[in-house]
């Protein structure tokens, strides 16, 4: 690993940590609260988290050879946040164990596999599109309140593109640090330094809550989190088996929901800045940006409080441009290869407006969605050229005989004199 090591795959393992922490945190701290944790213990869920993304981050990584990224499910800790309101914390952990153990075996029976064989590389494109977009659609936004600091790191960016392109993210990292700290827009006060340590939870199963809370949990996680990660290793080439990454998250959670591990799935979005040429040029090598990743999760949650403090001090401007600009390569590939056949275009585009416009049904988030409408856009697409086709063999000469074949209950008769006819004659069939 040192061997190969280089400042841009840690850059993007830092910004990956960074832009998963900083855009939802704040929805795990309420999650807790909702279930009425105490302040050791919301450190313990930090911790829990924390440790599970490093260990499962470093080692599916190293074990595949591919930027295999695991996440915390966001969807999930909003689902808790309403969810979880007048159920204990032991109930809680019940139900994180039971959703642990859905997952666990759609990954061991081979289900989820056996749903993404079914899943176009051109709708994970265009699913993955759309996930990004904002992000892309954000670092221009967030010019109206940070003008100068955006756009010197939008610069910086374009400036080291054309001069040193493999460093280009981190040296614009580093030059939005520079002037955040220039300005005084980074809160140092703010951090203190403290150490998370694990609170055990014995876990408690109710009927109620595990039907109420983990089932629909599993499903959240599943539909709004694995699925798009899978996608996301589809869309750029790697084709690591989804069923032994996404029993291996289910078994993390297993191990670490009593400590507050609430659910772990593939990551999408900070998953995709390990897989941008950004990262590193050479697609084989990617992964070493997701170990990196692995290991700044495994800092966060050791320090637990103080690393959730360190990002928030951060201008959230500089935050967006960072994700923005780091995504750039890989929103402009997805799209490139999403529509680059004709024949799958339309499917494609309804999956990447459906996947962008946020559209939320039934607690199922677009990224679903956009796959379902997809789907079905790809499948009619399909009926209706298999239709065409057909009709278009109707009423061909045999390639053999050059004979007209039946029509519905009539019978062709050509005669010596008709199959010497000029080319392009129409010869009447008879009853």
């Amino acid at each position: 690993m040192l061997k190969h090591f280089s400042p841009s795959h840690l850059a993007a393992g830092f910004i990956a940590v960074l832009v998963g922490y900083s855009s939802s945190a704040a929805i795990v701290f309420q999650a807790a609260t909702a279930a009425g944790a105490t302040p050791a213990e919301v450190s313990s869920w930090l911790w829990a988290l924390g440790i599970g993304m490093g260990v499962s981050c470093i080692g599916l990584s190293l074990a595949y050879r591919a930027p295999v990224l695991t996440a915390w499910s966001t969807p999930g800790a909003a689902l808790l946040v309403t969810a979880l309101a007048g159920v204990g914390m032991s109930q809680a952990v019940g139900a994180f164990l039971f959703s642990s153990l859905l997952i666990t075996a759609c990954g061991v029976f081979g289900w989820f596999d056996r749903i993404m064989r079914h899943v176009p590389r051109s709708l994970a494109s265009a699913m993955l599109a759309g996930v990004l977009l904002r992000f892309g659609l954000e670092l221009f936004a967030s010019m109206r309140t940070e003008l100068a600091l955006v756009a010197a790191m939008f610069i910086t960016y374009l400036l080291a593109r054309r001069r040193l392109p493999r460093y280009a993210v981190p040296l614009t990292l580093l030059a939005g640090l520079a002037l955040g700290a220039f300005q005084g827009s980074i809160r140092f006060d703010t951090i203190a330094l403290s150490f998370a340590r694990p609170v055990f939870i014995t876990p408690e199963f109710s009927p109620a809550t595990l039907i109420g809370v983990g089932l629909p949990l599993f499903i959240v996680t599943m539909a709004s989190q694995n699925l798009p990660g899978i996608a996301v290793l589809r869309a750029n080439g790697y084709r690591t088996p989804a069923s032994p990454l996404i029993a291996w998250t289910g078994a993390t959670g297993l191990v670490l929901a009593p400590f507050g591990g609430f659910a772990y799935n593939l990551a999408a979005i900070t998953a995709a800045i390990c897989m941008s040429p950004d990262a590193d040029p050479e697609p084989r090598r990617r992964y070493l940006a997701a170990v990196w990743a692995g290991v700044f999760y495994l800092l966060t949650g050791i320090l637990g409080a103080t690393v959730a403090a360190l990002f928030a001090a951060f201008p959230a401007e500089m935050i967006l441009a960072v994700a923005g600009l780091a995504l750039l390569g890989t929103i402009g590939n997805s799209l490139a290869d999403a529509l680059a056949h004709e024949g799958e275009r339309e499917a494609a585009l309804i999956c990447f407006l459906v996947t962008a416009s946020g559209l939320t049904l039934f607690g199922l988030g677009s990224a679903f969605w956009g796959l379902a409408f997809g789907l079905a856009a790809g499948r009619l697409a399909a009926s209706r050229r298999s239709g065409r086709c057909e009709a278009g063999r109707i009423g061909s000469p045999d390639p053999q005989t050059g004979a007209q074949p039946d029509g519905e209950g009539v019978r062709a008769e050509v005669s010596a004199g008709d199959a010497a006819a000029a080319p392009g004659t129409v010869v009447r069939a008879s009853d």
